[in-house]
């Protein structure tokens, strides 16, 4: 039987990164992710791997870029307003079909921001700030053990489609630690001799690039992502119910979040409401239909975060119109607690749900 061990989500991200075969890293200091690369920097010298310390985000992630083109397994990892300055070379990524892993265990506030617990880099991911129509495919742990099992499936995703894969980290969870398992890969490796670049011997030469001066070509091109996108969004979405079945009043949260709303759930079900709570663990590609599944039944959601609503955007879009949709949130700071959201949800319950 595998034995748990403490760990910090940072560290756990780190040793199942070198489990799936993680070859090189490239990477920048800046808080709270800098672990991963101090961790990093010791074991990847003992096993041979690549391991560089850049002058900077840009130039980590445009070293990955090369790297992911020859055919290893790449990850960079960086916080908040770090990655703000990869967002051109992701754009990149997207569009050579590259697949790089990037964690990003995010900061608070904008610009430079500072190191309390925050969740406001959701639109940062899902969304993205590079360039034309690409997407990235981000996941969402709200444990150390999923900080493993999603690194896992980060890599597996990323070369599965040839796409750049974001692990969204809460800057909580990144320096917590609780137990966990280290398991391994469950993933099998993708075939990518098709089309790395690792030398044209006997074979035509191959190209890697997003230049494409022909207008035909490129709209053929971003066509061709877009139905890798929908293949995406029909096979990978993937999400956590708890309590859902009979619910009335549904909390909605990613990340972190979604554990204190457990106990929130609880408290209420103690006082016959019938409440639930649903998590989507993929960001990209987000749960709509079943989201929408559940608003055939459930007539209130509460979306919950430690943002101004950055979710709540994709709650709206997946929860039908019969549904009353509201939000409880913060920017940035002490975690809410439990308390904090029982109190908040009461007066809504009171002002806005009175018929329940």
């Amino acid at each position: 039987m595998d034995e748990k061990v403490l760990l910090k989500g940072n560290i756990a991200i780190a040793k199942a990164a070198l489990n799936c075969g993680c070859s090189c890293y490239f990477g920048y200091p800046i808080t709270p992710q800098t672990d991963i690369g101090e961790y990093l920097s010791l074991e990847m010298q003992k096993k041979n791997l690549a391991y560089v310390c850049a002058e900077s985000e840009i130039g980590a992630i445009n070293m990955a870029l090369g790297a992911a083109s020859s055919g290893e397994k790449v990850m960079t990892s960086s916080s908040s307003c770090a990655v703000a300055l990869m967002q051109e070379a992701l754009s990149y990524a997207s569009s050579d079909e590259l697949p790089i892993v990037l964690v990003n265990v995010m900061r608070a506030g904008p610009g430079q921001g500072y190191i309390y617990p925050s969740q406001g880099d959701y639109n940062q991911a899902t969304i993205g700030g590079g360039n034309g129509d690409y997407k990235t495919i981000v996941l969402s742990p709200s444990s150390v053990q999923e900080c493993i099992d999603l690194t896992y499936k980060s890599f597996y995703l990323a070369q599965k489609y040839k796409n750049p894969t974001i692990l969204l980290v809460d800057g909580l969870l990144g320096q917590m630690a609780e137990p966990a398992i280290i398991t391994k890969n469950p993933y099998p490796d993708i075939d990518n001799s098709s089309w790395i670049l690792d030398g044209a011997k006997n074979r035509p030469s191959r190209n890697i690039h997003s230049l494409e001066p022909d207008q035909n070509k490129l709209n053929q091109h971003i066509l061709k992502l877009y139905q890798k996108y929908q293949q995406i969004e029909k096979n990978e979405p993937v999400w956590e119910e708890y309590l859902c079945e009979d619910a009335d009043i549904i909390l909605t949260a990613f990340g972190t979040m979604a554990r204190s709303i457990k106990a929130v759930c609880n408290h209420f079900r103690k006082t016959r409401i019938k409440m639930g709570v649903f998590r989507p663990v993929t960001l990209y590609p987000f749960p709509y239909k079943r989201l929408r599944e559940l608003s055939v039944k459930a007539r209130y959601f509460i979306d919950i975060e430690m943002n101004m609503g950055q979710m709540l955007k994709d709650i709206r879009l997946g929860v039908l119109s019969n549904a009353q949709i509201s939000f409880i949130g913060k920017p940035v700071g002490d975690w809410l607690r439990k308390e904090e959201i029982i109190s908040a949800v009461n007066n809504i319950i009171k002002e806005q749900y009175a018929s329940i």
